[in-house]
This record gives C-alpha cells, sequence and structure tokens, in this order.
C-alpha cells in the first residue's frame, strides 16, 4: 500500500470535481456546488490561476484531494497558505492519507518561509475536529468568518447596499 502525493493536472480536474461534490454532500451542501468540471478545469489550471490542487493516490488510484492557495499575514510579513478543502473518500480514511495531504503542504509552508497553514471546519465534524487537534492545530475562536457572495456581492459592489 503506498500512498503518493502530487500536484494535480488539468487531466485531474473531472475527478476533483468528483470529490468536490463528495465533500459538499458529506457537509449537507450539495445544493452550493454549482461549479461543472469544466470550470474546474478551467479556473485551477489557467495560467496564473492562485489556486492549486494536490492530488492524492492510494497505488495509483486517486482516493483525495487538496485545493490551497497562498495568503498573506500584515501582522507577520509573511505568507501563508488557507486550505480551501482537503478530502479523502470515505472508505480510504484512517490510512495516513489526509496526514499526508497537510505534511505536504506543512512542508511546503516551511520551505517557502510561509507563517502559517489554516483552514476552516464546519463546527459539527466531530473526526475532522479531533484529528485536526490531534496533530497540534488549534481553533481560532475569536475570529468570525464573513462573507459576500451571489445577490449580496452583486448589490454591494454596485452600491445597492
Amino acid at each position: 500500500m503506498t500512498i503518493e502525493i502530487r500536484p494535480a493536472a488539468p487531466s485531474d480536474a473531472a475527478q476533483i470535481h468528483a470529490f468536490i461534490t463528495e465533500l459538499a454532500v458529506y457537509e449537507r451542501a450539495a445544493h452550493e456546488v454549482i461549479a461543472s468540471a469544466d470550470d474546474v478545469r478551467r479556473t485551477l489550471f489557467a495560467e496564473g490561476a492562485p489556486a492549486r490542487a494536490l492530488m492524492c493516490l492510494l497505488d495509483g488510484k486517486a482516493i483525495g484531494y487538496a485545493v490551497y492557495f497562498y495568503s498573506y499575514s500584515t501582522w507577520l510579513g509573511k505568507n501563508g497558505i488557507y486550505l480551501e478543502d482537503l478530502y479523502i473518500t470515505p472508505e480510504h480514511r484512517g490510512i495516513g492519507a489526509g496526514r499526508d495531504l497537510l505534511r505536504h503542504l506543512a512542508q511546503d509552508a516551511v520551505a517557502k518561509g510561509c507563517g502559517r497553514l489554516e483552514w476552516s471546519v464546519l463546527d459539527w465534524n466531530t473526526p475532522a475536529i479531533d484529528f485536526y487537534r490531534s496533530i497540534g492545530a488549534l481553533p481560532q475562536d475569536e475570529w468570525v468568518r464573513y462573507r459576500l457572495a451571489g445577490d449580496a456581492l452583486q448589490n454591494f459592489a454596485q452600491g445597492r447596499r
């Protein structure tokens, strides 16, 4: 049994999209996925795309992925990595694949002089929270994330709010 982490390629777009959909179902938000495999291919692999992706394979078969981008901390004066998605198929959880994906990102962060690696997790996702705590990650309870999206984003951008 060999776990491999490698950069995603445009040919992985359909598999990434399938994993995105599986993750959304798990997170009880399948209705929110509007991206297609073509959208993933076009935006994730475009010249100068800000996001990157990794594939996790077990004996050559895709079992998960991660999507991330570089952020910046004004307080640290350093870049960071923000992990947008981390997903391992349910039947392959517990074999170290998620840990390997996160370690790969942590190694990249350290090699590039980043000051942090961060992500969000749903407050009810106890297995993920327990896993993150087991590797030394700590919740940032004092911060509340806000979002403008859809009509609210359009309305605000056009001065209607």
